[in-house]
C-alpha cells in the first residue's frame, strides 16, 4: 500500500467521530500483548501546555542519555510527527508495518475504533518494539476516557484546566477537572500546574498526594527576552534559559522540572537541555524580517496568553494578526481578544478542514469594524500583512492555521 493510500485509510477512521471510552483500546492492546506495559509512563493532560511540557521533558531525558518515546497531537505538517522515538519521527516504513499489525487485530476483534484509538495502539506497539525506557504521552482529549488512559502512569501531570471541549468534557471547571484527573493512578506521582478552587477540589477527590508547582516554586521569577525570543527563568539560585517563549511557558517548565527532579536528572543537564527545546507553532519565530510568529493559540486561554506577551513589547498599531479559528471554539470571544492586541486583523480560511470556516464566515462572527479584513487565500493574506509594514506579524487561532501557513506561504 502506498503511503498516501495508507494515510487516507487511517484518516477514514475519523468518520467514526470522537468516542470517549476505553473498551476498544483495551481490546486492541490486549490483542497486541499489552505493549503499553513495557516502559515507564509520563502521562500529561491539560487544556493548554501539554505539548510544551512533554517536549521539555523529552529534550532533557534525551540529553540525560535515556531512550524516549513521545506521543502528541495534532501534527503540524506530517502524521509522522505524532509518534517520535529518540527525537526522530516514526518513518513511513514503520508506520506501514505497525498499521498492518494493528489493522489485522482490529479486523479479528470485529470492532470499529476511532482514528485516535488506532494511532494510539500503533504508538504503544511501536514504542515497545523500539525498547524505549520512557514514554511521554499527551492526552488527546480530557483524560478519564481518552485512549491513552489504558496506561498505569509513573508520573501524571495536569498542566491546567479551562473551558474547552465542553460538549464532551463538561460545562464547568470542576467537571472538566474531574475528567482530566482520571489519568491519576494509584502509583502515579502527581504534578499540577493550576490552583483554581474547583480544579483543586476535583484533584483532591482523586488524591491528596500531589505537588502543586505554583505553590512549591512560588519564589520563581522570569523575564521574557524579546531579542532572542526565549524565557529566562530564575529558580533555586539558577538561571534557566528556556528556548520556548512566553509567560505561560514558565508553568509548563515548572511541571516538567518537577517531573525531571523526581526522575533524578541532574540540574546541570536540565540547564543545558532546555536551551535546545524546539516545539513547532508555540511562538515559533518563523521569519525575522519582517518578524513572523506562528502561535497555535486555539482557544480563549491561548489567545489571552498570546495577548499578555504581545502587549509587553508592542503597541496595537505595530501588530498584524493573520487569524483563522475552528467553528467549535469561542470565536466571538477570541476575536475580541485579538482586537485588544492589534488594529490590523486579517481573517483567513480553514474551510478545507471539517471544523474550519471560510474567511467570510469568520468575518461574520466579528463586529465588522475596520480592524478586520477577510482574505481567503493564505499567501495573499501574508502578502497583504507584509505590505502594512508593521513590526510583527502573528499567525494564530489554530494549529491548523499554522500548518496551512507552513505549507502554502512562500517566504520571499
Amino acid at each position: 500500500m502506498e503511503m498516501q493510500e495508507l494515510l487516507d485509510e487511517l484518516y477514514s477512521y475519523s468518520l467514526h467521530g470522537i468516542k470517549l471510552g476505553l473498551e476498544n483500546i483495551q481490546k486492541i492492546c490486549e490483542a497486541l500483548g499489552n505493549p503499553q506495559n513495557n516502559y515507564k509512563i509520563i502521562h500529561i493532560t491539560g487544556t493548554n501546555g501539554k505539548g510544551s511540557t512533554s517536549t521539555i521533558i523529552e529534550t532533557v531525558l534525551l540529553k540525560a542519555g535515556y531512550s524516549v518515546g513521545k506521543y502528541t497531537s495534532p501534527h503540524i505538517l506530517k502524521f509522522n510527527e505524532r509518534i517520535r522515538v529518540d527525537g526522530e519521527d516514526i518513518s513511513d516504513k514503520d508506520i506501514s508495518e505497525i498499521y498492518k499489525i494493528v489493522k489485522e487485530k482490529i479486523e479479528e476483534l470485529k470492532i470499529t475504533p476511532t482514528f485516535f484509538e488506532v494511532t494510539t495502539a500503533m504508538m504503544f506497539l511501536y514504542f515497545s518494539r523500539k525498547k524505549i525506557e520512557y514514554a511521554i504521552l499527551e492526552v488527546g482529549m480530557g483524560g478519564r476516557f481518552d485512549a491513552t488512559n489504558v496506561v498505569q502512569s509513573d508520573i501524571a501531570i495536569i498542566t491546567n484546566v479551562s473551558l474547552d471541549h465542553i460538549e464532551y468534557l463538561g460545562k464547568t471547571i470542576y467537571e472538566i477537572s474531574r475528567e482530566k484527573a482520571g489519568i491519576i493512578k494509584e502509583k502515579s506521582y502527581v504534578i499540577i500546574g493550576d490552583n483554581q478552587e474547583d480544579f483543586l477540589k476535583a484533584i483532591k477527590e482523586k488524591t491528596e498526594n500531589f505537588v502543586d508547582v505554583i505553590e512549591k516554586y512560588k519564589s520563581v521569577d522570569y523575564k521574557l527576552n524579546f531579542e532572542k525570543f526565549n524565557t529566562d527563568i530564575f529558580l533555586e539560585d539558577k538561571k534557566y534559559q528556556l528556548s520556548l517563549f512566553g509567560d505561560y511557558q514558565v508553568k509548563n517548565f515548572l511541571c516538567a522540572y518537577e517531573a525531571l527532579c523526581k526522575l533524578e536528572v541532574p540540574k546541570s543537564i536540565i540547564e543545558e537541555a532546555i536551551k535546545e527545546v524546539i516545539w513547532q507553532c508555540r511562538f515559533e519565530v518563523y521569519r525575522k524580517n519582517p518578524i513572523t510568529i506562528l502561535e497555535g493559540a486555539h482557544n480563549i486561554d491561548g489567545i489571552k496568553n498570546l495577548k499578555q506577551i504581545i502587549e509587553k513589547e508592542y503597541l496595537k498599531d505595530e501588530v498584524v494578526l493573520i487569524v483563522s479559528i475552528l467553528k467549535d471554539k469561542k470565536i466571538k470571544e477570541m476575536l475580541k481578544v485579538c482586537q485588544e492586541m492589534s488594529n490590523n486583523i486579517i481573517l483567513t480560511s480553514l474551510k478545507e478542514n471539517p471544523r474550519g470556516l471560510s474567511a467570510k464566515e469568520l468575518y461574520d462572527y466579528s463586529d465588522k469594524n475596520k480592524v478586520f479584513i477577510s482574505i481567503e487565500d493564505m499567501q495573499e493574506a501574508y502578502t497583504y500583512a507584509k505590505s502594512l509594514n508593521k513590526k510583527i506579524i502573528i499567525v494564530c487561532g489554530s494549529f491548523y492555521t499554522c500548518e496551512k501557513f507552513k505549507k502554502e506561504v512562500e517566504l520571499c
